[in-house]
C-alpha cells in the first residue's frame, strides 16, 4: 500500500508523490517563543515528528525544516511585562522549546531558521510582490493586496466578502489587506527596507523561510489547525502571488483541548509541557499525545495521560523481559497491518493496535519459552516502538539524571537478595516485609520464572 496523506487544501486524501523521487521536504511552523511550550505544541511536535520518522523508514531522504519566530507583538508585549530586553525572552523560551522536543524524543530538525536572521529574503520577497501588482507601501507599512489575488481563501475554503479582518486598520487600502511589514514604533526593535525601518509581519516569515532553504516549491507544508486562517492562507497567497509553487500537500494536526476548548496561552488553559513532566513520564506524555490520529483533536485529561503510561509500560515490560530470555537483537520484520496503518495517512491508532498485538502475541511466547517467537516479536516491536518514537532506550537517561538514580540501582538488587534469602529460609513476613517496604518506595516488583523483575512505579 503506497503513502497516502489528507491534504488540507483539496480536502482528500491522496496517494502522496515528492516533488524529487527519493527525497521529501517539509516546512513545519514552529513556536512563536512568547512563552514556554504546552501540550498543544508538543502534539503538533510529536504528530510531524512521526511523519518524518515514517517517510525515513520508508526510504526516503527527508529534510525537515522546523522556524522560529523570534520576533512578534506578543513578544514585545511580555518582554515589556518583565523589563527584559525582547530577544533575552525568545531566547530564553527558545531553550524551553528545544528542552521539551528532547525530553519527548522529538529529532532535531535538518534546519531552524529564525524570522530575525532572514530579513534580507522578507525585502526580496516583498520586492517581488510589489513589482508584480500584489502589494504596496503605505504609512511605513507593507501590505498585501488580498483582492488582486483571486484565488485567496482557498486553502481554508472561504470566500473574501464573507471575512473579518484580524489586523488593525492602518493605512491599509482593503480591511482585508494583511501586513506583510510594520512600520517602526518607538522603542521597538527594527530593520532597514527600501520603505523604512521596521519589523517583519508574521506571515512574510515563514514564506521566505521556507522558500530560502527549501526551493519555490516543496512537498510538506504542516502546522496545527489553528494556522490555516489566517496564517497559511496567507503564506500561500503570498508565495504563489509572488510566482511560487510552494507547498505541493498542507497537514494539520488536531488542538488539544481542555473542558472542550482549544488549549492556548491567551484562554489560562495552558498545560506547560516542563510542569506535566514534574508528574509524569516523557514517553507516557508522548503516548498521550501521539496515540489519537494527528487530525483529530484531543481532549486533556490525567487519567488519559495514566492510561497512556500503563500501556506504555506493558510494551518496555515486555522489551525488558524478552531481552532477559534471548539477548539482544536486531530490528526484525515488522507486521505488514502496521505499515499498511501508517500509510493510511498516519493511522497511528492502528498502528499502535498492531503493536499492542505483537506485543501480547510475545508475552504469550514468553509464557511458552518458545525463543524463537520470542525473537521474532522482539524484534517487530523494537522496530515499531523506533518508527513511533516510542523506543525505551531513547528514553533512558530522560527523567533520570538524579544522583540518587544510581544509590537505588544499588540498593534494591541488594534488597531483592535479602528477600530471596529470607523467601528460601520460610521466612514469609520477612519476605513480605521487604516487598511492601519496596513498594512503599516506589518500586515494583515482579516475580517471574526468572526471577524478581522490579522498576520504578
Amino acid at each position: 500500500m503506497a503513502l497516502r496523506l489528507y491534504d488540507t487544501k483539496t480536502r482528500t486524501t491522496h496517494e502522496f508523490a515528492p516533488v524529487q523521487a527519493g527525497a521529501v521536504s517539509i516546512y513545519v511552523c514552529g513556536p512563536t517563543v512568547q512563552s514556554p511550550p504546552h501540550v498543544g505544541h508538543a502534539r503538533s511536535a510529536i504528530a510531524f515528528d512521526i511523519l518524518r520518522r515514517w517517510l525515513t523508514a520508508s526510504g526516503y531522504d527527508v529534510t525537515f525544516l522546523r522556524n522560529v519566530t523570534d520576533i512578534d507583538d506578543k513578544i514585545l508585549h511580555n518582554a515589556g511585562h518583565e523589563e527584559i530586553p525582547w530577544w533575552a525572552l525568545a531566547t530564553r523560551n527558545t531553550r524551553a522549546f528545544t528542552n521539551a522536543y528532547d525530553a519527548l524524543n522529538v529529532l532535531p530538525p535538518t534546519g531552524e531558521p529564525r524570522a530575525t536572521g532572514h530579513v534580507p529574503e522578507m525585502i526580496t520577497l516583498m520586492q517581488r510582490l510589489i513589482d508584480a501588482g500584489h502589494a504596496y507601501a503605505a504609512g511605513g507599512d507593507v501590505y498585501f493586496d488580498v483582492r488582486s489575488f483571486p484565488s485567496y481563501g482557498a486553502l481554508s475554503g472561504q470566500q473574501p466578502d464573507q471575512m473579518l479582518s484580524g489586523e488593525e486598520p492602518g493605512a491599509k487600502r482593503d480591511p482585508l489587506d494583511f501586513a506583510l511589514w510594520k512600520g517602526a514604533k518607538p522603542g521597538e526593535p527594527q530593520w532597514e527596507t527600501p520603505w523604512g525601518p521596521g519589523r517583519p509581519g508574521w506571515h512574510l516569515e515563514c514564506s521566505a523561510m521556507a522558500t530560502r532553504y527549501l526551493g519555490p516549491q516543496f512537498d510538506i507544508h504542516g502546522g496545527g489547525l489553528d494556522l490555516v486562517f489566517p496564517h497559511h492562507e496567507n503564506e500561500v497567497a503570498q508565495s504563489n502571488a509572488a510566482g511560487d509553487a510552494f507547498a505541493n500537500y498542507w497537514m494539520h494536526n488536531g488542538m488539544v483541548n481542555t473542558g472542550g476548548e482549544k488549549m492556548s496561552k491567551s484562554l489560562g488553559n495552558s498545560l506547560v509541557v516542563a510542569d506535566v513532566l514534574e508528574r509524569a513520564r516523557p514517553q507516557a506524555l508522548r503516548y498521550f499525545l501521539g496515540a489519537p490520529h494527528y487530525r483529530s483533536d484531543l481532549d486533556w485529561s490525567e487519567e488519559g495521560l495514566a492510561d497512556a503510561d500503563a500501556a506504555y509500560t506493558r510494551i518496555e515490560n515486555f522489551l525488558e523481559r524478552a531481552a532477559e530470555l534471548v539477548g539482544v537483537v536486531e530490528t526484525a520484520s515488522r507486521p505488514q497491518g502496521f505499515d499498511d496503518a501508517l500509510n493510511d495517512d498516519l493511522g497511528v491508532p492502528r498502528a499502535l493496535g498492531v503493536l499492542h498485538e505483537t506485543v501480547r502475541a510475545g508475552n504469550a511466547a514468553l509464557a511458552d519459552g518458545d525463543k524463537e517467537s520470542v525473537r521474532a516479536s522482539l524484534g517487530a516491536v523494537l522496530d515499531m516502538t523506533n518508527i513511533l518514537g516510542l523506543s525505551p532506550t531513547d528514553f533512558a537517561t530522560t527523567g533520570d539524571a538524579s544522583p540518587l538514580r544510581g544509590v537505588v540501582d544499588a540498593l534494591v538488587p541488594a534488597m531483592l537478595e535479602a528477600r530471596e534469602a529470607a523467601r528460601a529460609r520460610k521466612d514469609f513476613a520477612e519476605a513480605d516485609r521487604i516487598r511492601d517496604a519496596l513498594a512503599a518506595a516506589g518500586v515494583v516488583l515482579e516475580d517471574t520464572p526468572a526471577g524478581p523483575r522490579w522498576r520504578l512505579a
